[in-house]
C-alpha cells in the first residue's frame, strides 16, 4: 500500500537519511525514538503533508509528490486518516457535528458502535470545549475513523489517556484495520503501548531500524 525509498530529511541539524518502509494492509506499525528524533516528521512526509528532501513515498504505486494537488487532497479527504497530537476539532461543534463533518467530507455514515467502544456516546452531543482532554482525543480517533480510511496515520494517539483508555483505543483502531483492511501507523513513546503492534521500528541514529 504504502512504500519508501531512501527518505532523508532536515531541518537545522539531518534528521534522518535513506528510510525505507513498506507497508501492507491489515500492518500495524510502531515507530518510537527519543524526542527530537524525528517521528512527527517522519510521520507527516508519510501522509502528504511534508514532502521530504530527497527519496519518495509511493501509494498504490504512485508517487505521491509528484501527484497535482487536488489529487493528494483527493488521498487526505477520503483515503488516509490522520490522528493528530493536539485533535483539532470544531470547539464551536458538538462532538456529534463534528463526526457529521467527516462523514459528510467522505461520504460515508456515523458507525453508532463506534461510540460504544470509543465510550464518547453519552456525551456525543455535548459541545467540544465541554469535553476532558481524554475524551477529546476519542472523539478525533471516532471522527478519522467515519472516513473509513485505508491508512491511518496517528501521533502519539493515546498521550492524553489513561492505560485502561489507550489500550481500549489501540484495540479499537487494530479492529478496524482487520475489518476493513487497512493500515496503521503509529508514532509513540510507549514502549508498552508499541509491543502490541505488528511491526516496530525505531528511529535512532538518523536511521530507522527494526526493533523487537
Amino acid at each position: 500500500m504504502l512504500k519508501t525509498l531512501n527518505i532523508s530529511h532536515s531541518f537545522d541539524y539531518e534528521l534522518f537519511k535513506d528510510v525505507n518502509l513498506e507497508v501492507d494492509k491489515k500492518e500495524k506499525i510502531a515507530i518510537i525514538g527519543s524526542s527530537g528524533s524525528g517521528k512527527s516528521t517522519l510521520l507527516h512526509i508519510l501522509s502528504t503533508f511534508l514532502k521530504p528532501q530527497s527519496g519518495e513515498v509511493f501509494y498504490e504505486d504512485k508517487e505521491i509528490y509528484s501527484l497535482k494537488e487536488k489529487e493528494l487532497i483527493e488521498i487526505r479527504r477520503k483515503e488516509f486518516g490522520i490522528i493528530f497530537q493536539f485533535h483539532y476539532l470544531f470547539n464551536t461543534f458538538t462532538a456529534l457535528e463534528n463526526l457529521k463533518a467527516a462523514a459528510l467530507l467522505a461520504g460515508t455514515e456515523i458507525d453508532e458502535n463506534l461510540l460504544e467502544r470509543l465510550k464518547i456516546k453519552d456525551v456525543i452531543n455535548q459541545n467540544i470545549q465541554t469535553l476532558s482532554g481524554g475524551q477529546q482525543q476519542r472523539v478525533s480517533i471516532a471522527r478519522v475513523l467515519t472516513k473509513r480510511p485505508k491508512i491511518i496515520f496517528a501521533d502519539e494517539p493515546t498521550g492524553n489517556l489513561d492505560k485502561e483508555n489507550a489500550n481500549e483505543v489501540i484495540d479499537v483502531l487494530f479492529e478496524y484495520c482487520d475489518e476493513k483492511n487497512a493500515a496503521l501507523i503509529t508514532v509513540t513513546h510507549d514502549l508498552e503501548i508499541a509491543k502490541k503492534f505488528d511491526k516496530k521500528f525505531i528511529l535512532k541514529d538518523k536511521r530507522l531500524i527494526s526493533w523487537e
